[in-house]
């Protein structure tokens, strides 16, 4: 089959005229692009949208997919005057092997990701907790070394050691603003009268000016692994739950 190169028509093989148009057909007037036929645009763009798919989530897939079928019509229709239909399927197919490449690598990554999250908020609470004890000494410099009272301890922090409200609440999980309690056996004594051991500040399910022992600990912030713990020095760390049972919680 001949086609037209001025409408696209095809004509049999030999004839002098096109049956559509009636232009002059030529002997290069056949199937398959000419020498000088030009690369079609569209599949171009097909291309560019199919591999940026990889880096947009997806957004430029459905463009890459459209432009590439337009591509290849207007390639088809063209006579040998434009190529390119490598170009158009490879921007069709690029999204559609996408999808799944990208399925696997994200039930890969999330577990990762999610881990890395929980030690990145179990750290900030930390450091929140660190920050209320060094609150407490600051506290106890004031008021002849003693720590303060356990019945009102968030109070007096926020209210004499200009400690933010937000300081006492661990964005892991719920449990309302204030996620620590204090360790009721230190109840007005003086820090040099306490071993650096014990415990002083600990996590719980939530409560303002919470004091209590170990019986209102709570690891569930942190998927039952630990919680936070400072000590009456006012160094804090991560105690995992199989080591909560050696705290010391007495002066004696």
């Amino acid at each position: 089959m001949m086609f037209c190169p001025k409408c696209g028509a095809q004509n049999p093989d030999g004839a002098q005229l096109c049956a559509s148009c009636s232009w002059l057909l030529t002997s290069t007037s056949t199937r398959g692009p000419s020498p000088s036929a030009k690369t079609s645009g569209l599949a171009i763009a097909s291309l560019v949208l199919g591999i940026l798919s990889f880096f947009t989530c997806f957004i430029t897939a459905i463009p890459a997919i459209i432009l590439g079928i337009v591509g290849l019509l207007k390639i088809n229709r063209s006579a040998g005057q434009l190529k390119g239909t490598g170009l158009a399927v490879a921007g069709m197919a690029l999204p559609v092997v996408a999808v799944p490449i990208m399925a696997m690598m994200a039930a890969i990554l999330m577990p990762a990701l999610g881990k890395t999250r929980g030690l990145t908020q179990r750290l900030v609470c930390l450091t929140n907790m660190r920050g209320l004890g060094t609150a407490i000494m600051v506290y106890a410099n004031d008021y002849d070394d003693k720590y303060p009272p356990a019945n009102e301890w968030c109070d007096l922090l926020i209210e004499y050691a200009d400690v933010d409200p937000r300081s006492f609440r661990c964005r892991a999980g719920s449990g309302g603003e204030f996620s620590y309690g204090f360790n009721e056996n230190l109840d007005g004594l003086t820090t040099g009268n306490v071993s650096p051991d014990t415990v002083m500040l600990f996590e719980i399910v939530g409560g303002r000016n919470v004091a209590g022992g170990p019986e209102l600990l709570s690891t569930e912030r942190h998927k039952s692994e630990g919680c936070n713990i400072v000590f009456a020095d006012g160094h804090a760390q991560f105690v995992r739950s199989q080591e909560l049972a050696d705290l010391k919680w007495t002066v004696q």
